[in-house]
């Protein structure tokens, strides 16, 4: 009997844009203190209602002069003020100086700033006077107002995720709060007979053929980085009506559903046929290595309108944790209103050679070494976690691509794809 041939898998870059092609920002938003908003992402653009300086102030410890008084090296001006941050002087005349400190408003009439370093007291005065040791140019070392930001300038854009830098600035506006993306709801679950969770059963007393959820725990972490609110479903047998109940429960209060292990085409699979009888199937098999089995698709909701989106990962570790960062990561992005970004790419020689092409885009994991090149893994096996211990990134190695040693490679840094 003759079988119709079998459709190509789709690409990496394809399954990305059709992915996404799928996904609306989540329309719920929440007010949060600024002090806690690190790494959550805004909802609306950030105007700024004052400039940032308020006002022209001194970048230095120093004096405040009338430049047209300091042409010539040696002059002397009387101190008439003392200007410390947070208070104002009065207009400066000339022939007169102010002795101003960093953060200081610049006072009425000074159009420079001398640094106190080039400044230098005349002995023997009833009042106080400096001899300056250079010549002044209007406007050296002030900082004027509006020169970080102006009023009315968009500062930070809806979709930013924010940092330390950002929350900084926006305190620097005065905002004590912020209207940030509510945080996804996901479900998470693990699928699978031979599943333990550590601290059940200790080493000596596995059951031949067990091993220990490894995949619960690091997927747990990644989409709690990502600001995740994270339901942990735990393991869910291999039985498809128990995958089926686990599935709809998920479904009722989440926007997410991630389930790992299950995808692929044994009679012990059962996560595909579950979720067709749920809801649909857009997207299965992927020609990349690690993880050709990823599925994508929704899970209707039985008592709430709508449906939850749906991603299965492989169950082998390393394939699970590559296919979360190259398409779990833009997808949860997307649903916080936040533009998908891969890392860029550093180019850097392979110091390994990697004679037998695969047929599939492969992600292979590396190390940088000291000489500023690549060292591989030696065991590229989709089952081997500890390749992602020792490795620092991976290599985008096209298809049908071999790599001799010197060749200039594309590699993506694990630390930036999970920053």
């Amino acid at each position: 009997m003759s079988h119709a041939p079998r459709a190509p898998l789709m690409s990496l870059d394809d399954a990305l844009q059709a992915l996404l092609a799928n996904i609306q920002p989540l329309s719920k938003s929440e007010t949060v203190a600024t002090l806690e908003a690190d790494g959550r992402v805004l909802a609306q653009d950030l105007v700024s209602a004052l400039q940032v300086p308020a006002f022209d102030n001194s970048s230095m410890d120093g004096y405040a002069v009338r430049s047209a008084d300091l042409q010539q090296m040696g002059a002397e001006l009387t101190v008439t003020q003392r200007i410390a941050a947070g208070h104002f002087g009065e207009a400066l005349l000339s022939g007169q100086t102010a002795r101003i400190f960093t953060g200081a408003p610049v006072p009425p009439g000074a159009d420079a700033i001398v640094m106190q370093e080039q400044a230098e007291s005349v002995p023997d005065q009833e009042t106080p006077r400096v001899r300056f040791l250079t010549t002044a140019k209007p406007g050296q070392w002030i900082r004027r107002s509006g020169e970080d930001v102006k009023a009315g300038d968009t500062v930070l854009q809806r979709g930013q995720k924010l940092g330390p830098a950002e929350l900084g600035l926006a305190a620097s506006l005065g905002l004590a709060h912020l209207q940030v993306t509510a945080r996804p709801k996901v479900a998470l679950f693990s699928t699978g007979d031979e599943l333990v969770m550590p601290g059940d059963v200790v080493p000596g007393d596995m059951r031949p053929g067990a091993i220990y959820n490894s995949n619960r725990f690091f997927l747990r972490a990644l989409l709690q980085r990502m600001g995740c609110e994270v339901s942990d479903l735990g393991i869910v047998p291999d039985r498809r009506e128990l995958t089926v109940a686990a599935l709809k429960t998920a479904a009722e209060h989440h926007d997410l559903i991630v389930t790992s292990g299950g995808v692929s085409v044994g009679e012990e699979d059962h996560v595909k046929p579950a979720v067709q009888s749920l809801g649909e199937l857009a997207l299965w098999q992927i020609a990349m290595k690690p993880g050709k089995p990823f599925a994508y698709g929704h899970v209707r909701r039985q008592s709430l309108p709508g449906s939850a989106h749906f991603v299965g990962l492989p169950g082998n570790p390393v394939s699970s944790f590559i296919t979360f960062l190259l398409l779990v990561k833009p997808l949860i992005m997307g649903l916080q209103g936040s533009a998908p970004q891969a890392p860029v790419p550093y180019r850097l020689p392979a110091h390994f050679d990697l004679p037998k092409a695969d047929k599939r885009r492969e992600f292979l994991r590396v190390r940088r070494n000291a000489q500023g090149g690549l060292d591989l893994f030696p065991n590229q096996s989709s089952g081997v976690l500890t390749s992602v211990v020792w490795g620092d990134g991976v290599v985008d190695n096209p298809a049908e691509q071999t790599i001799a040693h010197g060749d200039l490679l594309d590699f993506w840094s694990f630390s930036d794809w999970l920053s």
